[in-house]
């Protein structure tokens, strides 16, 4: 019988991060790394950056089979996990079982795709294909205007095609950075010669043409859809875990007695904003992944929390955002110009920040939501440079 250990669902950077932290711990027991896609661990974040910007930007690899081989983790790649007894600690993959004593899932998320079809960006084969095709490009719709899309639309801008995006919101990003910094962010797109249209939807996808909702028609040689993500937890419906908009957890990241969740899969009790939170970012990821490991072989488990952090790169411009959006936003700099930073306010507290182009700033500010510091005395120090 093969004997029990930590098995890691999901073989991307969180289940990476989750398996090497494990041994990290002294942890020596076996660990199985479990992947649905055939290929190593690799980077997600550059597939809609400088990989399709790039057309010589090798796989953005995380690790080779050697380096895990040499830390005694057994990967199992190409065979998606279909199911789940927590009764019995198994997971289900194909037509066999892996034991475990403690399990990680972190399967992320799947786009969702439209129904009138078009390309969606999450893995490695999904880029190869757009990739492939963006030679032969003159013009591209990308429908969904989402941090995702932005990015998209900046790597075919710098490839030379006429880039539309097609958004139903009244502006993209509206829940990701507010409504104000939304319109500010979507003047970076027409001022990159990107044509913005928005509040409206896809109604037909054919023969190289898209139709809107209001009635117009777009010419297309390249359709890409990213509409949004939802958790990858169908494989755990018959499970008895909880599950709702991901697999739901407490501080410590578990959902059931050995049982824990990280990464875009994850919905956990984040205790410094005392509420349920379920992000889509690579920090958050890794360092979630880290703490699941540490907890799920560890003699104690320990609460995580985190301000959220996230980037996005457009069109040689870096957009970074810490914290929570409110609706409560002070603008310090022009919309117009090309460095300014927002910052969120949450009652008396600093809430959020959100940089166009201050790298080395923005995190100064994520320090201090984590200090839960004074909405006055984040202003001032923001004013004061």
């Amino acid at each position: 019988m093969r004997e029990a250990g930590l098995v890691v669902v999901g073989a991307a950077l969180a289940g990476l991060r989750a398996a090497t932290a494990a041994r990290r711990t002294g942890y020596d027991g076996p660990v199985t790394l479990v992947g649905a896609e055939p290929h190593l661990p690799y980077d997600r974040p550059p597939l809609s950056k400088a990989f399709l910007a790039d057309p010589d930007c090798a796989p953005p690899t995380l690790a080779d089979a050697d380096a895990l081989s040499s830390l005694g983790i057994d990967l199992r790649l190409g065979e998606p996990a279909t199911g789940l007894s927590v009764s019995h600690r198994e997971v289900l993959i194909g037509q066999s079982t892996v034991p475990f004593d403690s399990l990680i899932i972190a399967t992320g998320c799947a786009p969702v795709a439209s129904p009138f079809g078009g390309h969606t960006l999450r893995t490695l084969d999904d880029a190869r294909a757009i990739r492939a095709r963006i030679p032969a490009t003159e013009r591209a719709v990308l429908v969904g205007g989402g941090f995702i899309g932005a990015e998209i639309a900046s790597a075919l801008r710098e490839r030379g095609a006429a880039v539309t995006i097609v958004e139903a919101a009244d502006v993209p990003l509206v829940r990701a950075v507010g409504s104000e910094m939304a319109s500010v962010l979507a003047d970076r797109h027409r001022r990159n010669g990107v044509d913005l249209r928005c509040g409206t939807t896809v109604q037909a996808i054919d023969s190289n043409k898209v139709t809107l909702s209001d009635g117009s028609v777009l010419d297309a040689d390249l359709v890409i859809v990213g509409i949004g993500a939802r958790p990858a937890v169908g494989w755990l419906a018959d499970s008895g875990l909880p599950l709702d908009d991901g697999v739901l957890c407490d501080e410590t990241l578990r959902a059931a007695p050995g049982i824990y969740a990280a990464g875009d899969a994850a919905r956990w009790h984040n205790p410094l904003f005392s509420t349920t939170m379920r992000l889509e970012n690579w920090t958050s990821a890794a360092a979630q992944a880290e703490a699941a490991a540490r907890n799920a072989v560890g003699p104690v488990a320990s609460p995580f929390s985190t301000v959220p952090y996230f980037w996005s790169d457009w069109y040689g411009d870096r957009i970074q955002m810490v914290g929570v959006v409110t609706d409560d936003v002070t603008l310090l700099g022009s919309p117009a110009d090309d460095s300014w930073l927002a910052l969120y306010r949450a009652g008396d507290r600093l809430a959020g920040a959100l940089a166009l182009n201050q790298p080395g700033r923005i995190m100064k500010y994520r320090n201090r939501i984590t200090r839960r510091a004074a909405w006055q005395d984040a202003l001032e120090f923001a004013t004061a440079r």
